[in-house]
């Protein structure tokens, strides 16, 4: 039986899972945002929303508990120099999950991963044929 295990598995092993959560939250601190399926964005949550609350904190030790969880410096950085700070006066709650459809190979529920109050990165719309020949018949 299987009273008070809480854990979701995702159907691997507690190595392949930490890791794999680890690389989830790198992405969604890095990009902001990240689609994935429901399950996995509901594990990752609560391994996002705890790095938060060490960014918060933000002592040496804190800094080096994201680092071992996290292996990735350049998103321990960013986690402290800017997600953490824009999450100072906010008591919890730092991400919010957004249902999407059913993935068309499977069918499994996916779902935007992404933080509730830092803006999302915006990328630049890619520039299509017509406005390229417009630009250079006015060059």
């Amino acid at each position: 039986m299987r009273h008070l295990k809480r854990t979701a598995k995702l159907g691997r092993t507690g190595t392949h899972r930490n890791a794999m959560l680890a690389n989830l939250v790198c992405s969604l601190i890095k990009h902001k945002r990240v689609t994935t399926t429901l399950a996995k964005a509901k594990a990752a949550r609560s391994v996002a929303e705890k790095m938060v609350t060490l960014g918060k904190h933000g002592t040496v030790h804190d800094r080096r508990l994201a680092s071992s969880r996290l292996h990735q410096e350049d998103a321990v950085k960013i986690l402290f120099n800017e997600i953490a700070p824009s999450q100072k006066q906010r008591p919890g709650g730092y991400t919010r999950i957004v249902k999407l459809n059913q993935r068309q190979g499977d069918a499994s529920q996916l779902a935007i991963l992404e933080w509730v109050d830092v803006p999302a990165s915006a990328e630049p719309a890619p520039e299509t044929k017509p406005e390229k020949e417009a630009a250079a018949a006015k060059a």
